[in-house]
């Protein structure tokens, strides 16, 4: 068993209202932008899972918080079954229009993690990617155990740009902070993320893995993921994103000449479920 590292042992949230000091957060006025330049994780990301026995064909998963579907269609993809929920309506019918293209039999819903209910032990597999923040844990954490099979896996994950070290990213968010002053998802610096549940008592921390990758983007494909980020497009207003956007554009066309690579981090924490015997 692995412990879980000290810098992540973080105090359990209480879901979006503690967000960017309670401004208002909305996916789905993302979804266009979320959609084409949201890719998510590479590949890579999806091997490391299946080395692990997460993902593989005929395991039944649940994606929760699934914006437009990205993990979910590539479980799909991977042969499981595979059903997945959001917050946003508008968000779901995106993920919906996006697997349809693909034939992939997903099952969505509209629902919040809160109130998401499946039958007892339904899932090998939940998933949560860049959205367990979000989360109210006291009720988000009993409803996940319910679902999950005995020795389920829940896994947390992220793929986030590293602003610390990529000259773009520290100057795009430099740039949203002088139109957003409020958002607070600003200088990530690659270890720390709030909201584990790894002192849970029916949570066993089974273990994690992160590395860097270069994110390939021309300038138009930075600003549509930035503008797909929680403090330019799932807040500000459409005056406020026109801009902020021409902002952007004009830095990036003084900064770069061309294409360009930013720094990700991924990372993913994987939960057990069920109590583990004391081990000496």
């Amino acid at each position: 068993m692995f412990d879980m590292p000290e810098d992540q042992k973080t105090p359990r949230n209480k879901g979006n209202a503690e967000v960017d000091g309670g401004i208002g957060v909305d996916w789905g006025k993302t979804s266009r932008d979320y959609a084409e330049h949201r890719d998510g994780p590479p590949l890579s990301f999806y091997q490391k899972l299946a080395s692990l026995e997460i993902g593989l064909p005929r395991q039944k998963v649940l994606d929760l918080g699934t914006g437009t579907g990205v993990i979910a269609r590539q479980m799909a993809r991977q042969g499981c079954e595979v059903w997945a929920t959001d917050i946003s309506d508008t968000q779901i019918k995106m993920a919906q229009t996006l697997a349809a293209e693909e034939n992939l039999p997903i099952t969505f819903a509209t629902a919040s993690t809160e109130t998401t209910d499946f039958t007892e032990n339904s899932f090998n597999v939940i998933t949560a990617h860049q959205c367990f923040l979000y989360f109210d844990l006291d009720k988000a954490l009993p409803a996940i155990l319910k679902m999950l099979k005995p020795g389920g896996q829940l896994v947390v994950s992220h793929f986030s740009w590293l602003p610390l070290v990529s000259d773009i990213a520290k100057a795009s968010e430099q740039l949203i902070l002088r139109h957003n002053p409020n958002w607070q998802a600003h200088s990530y610096n690659g270890r720390t993320y709030p909201n584990y549940p790894g002192m849970h008592p029916l949570f066993h921390y089974s273990g994690y893995f992160y590395y860097d990758v270069e994110t390939p983007f021309t300038r138009e494909g930075w600003r549509g993921r930035i503008r797909a980020s929680r403090g330019v497009g799932a807040s500000m207003n459409e005056a406020e994103i026109t801009a902020f956007d021409a902002a952007h554009k004009e830095m990036l066309e003084a900064m770069t000449s061309g294409d360009f690579t930013v720094t990700h981090r991924i990372d993913a924490h994987i939960f057990s479920a069920g109590l583990v015997e004391n081990q000496t």
